[in-house]
């Protein structure tokens, strides 16, 4: 059953989606009309609610991937199709100590935290950390917020020691090659690198970093196409959720140590 407090999605007959908290005295404002929150606290998942013009709404409770696109707001976010191939990337599981730069308002956080990690997180605008901090307690709850500590602070000036060693990192910055080298202090070896950039110039410059003391790098782009299916009429959408941001991953061979392949082609060169 719905109690005041919890989140709840509305889905109109043209599937538009409102998420809304419960709220005494609260009220849910559209065109057609309104909906007393009060017609919803008490009623369970699935629940058909009507607003004073007539529309219809199916009340559910809101998926991660709902909340992270109509959460509010400050920094654009990860989106969904992104988000679960950085956490397979990254290898994030229950206790991964993860360094994660560019918070911004939480998406790429709270999807983390879902997985089990523990997060140090590094965020230049405060208006954007407490942002972040609020979504985590919105739809996680208090208890996510003890594997989660995020701060005002530039990975461009560097990642004090005191917070790591780290399992991962994971860069959502306009220049993550400048933070690879301070990443390379915290890092355990064996430890894994998602940078996530949304021009492929900016990827090029972090790979180009990624070289030396790391190895199994790669860049990908993830392509989100949906297709529309009513009977035996099977197509593809015609529109699809293209290009957002490039993924670039590699894993740290620690310090002192050097990609033998790279060394080998260095020594092949001078010959």
């Amino acid at each position: 059953m719905f109690e005041l407090g919890d989140r709840a999605l509305l889905l109109d007959t043209k599937r538009r989606r409102y998420l809304v908290e419960l709220k005494a005295g609260g009220e849910f404002h559209s065109h057609a009309g309104f909906v007393a929150h009060s017609d919803i606290v008490g009623a369970p998942e699935g629940v058909v609610v009507r607003s004073t013009k007539g529309a219809e709404y199916t009340v559910l409770r809101p998926t991660l991937e709902d909340f992270v696109v109509e959460m509010p707001r400050g920094a654009q976010v990860i989106y969904p199709k992104d988000l679960a191939p950085i956490c397979m990337l990254a290898d994030i599981g229950p206790g991964t100590r993860v360094f994660e730069s560019g918070v911004g308002s939480g998406a790429l956080s709270m999807t983390m935290l879902r997985w089990g990690a523990e997060i140090v997180g590094y965020e230049i605008r405060e208006d954007f950390a407490n942002r972040a901090r609020s979504n985590v307690r919105s739809f996680l709850g208090a208890d996510a917020l003890t594997r989660y500590d995020v701060r005002a602070a530039s990975s461009y000036d560097g990642i004090d020691p005191a917070d790591g060693p780290f399992d991962r990192v994971v860069l959502d910055l306009p220049e993550p090659w400048q933070v690879v080298p301070h990443t390379e202090r915290v890092l355990r070896a064996g430890g894994i690198l998602v940078a996530y950039t949304p021009s492929i110039t900016q990827a090029a410059q972090t790979r180009e970093q990624l070289k030396g003391r790391w190895i199994d790098a790669r860049t990908i782009e993830v392509l989100h196409r949906g297709w529309h299916i009513d009977g035996q009429a099977v197509r593809p959408d015609h529109r699809m959720v293209a290009h957002t941001g490039f993924l670039s991953v590699a894993r740290f061979l620690g310090p002192g140590s050097r990609n033998r392949e790279q060394a080998g082609s260095i020594i092949y060169g001078s010959m």
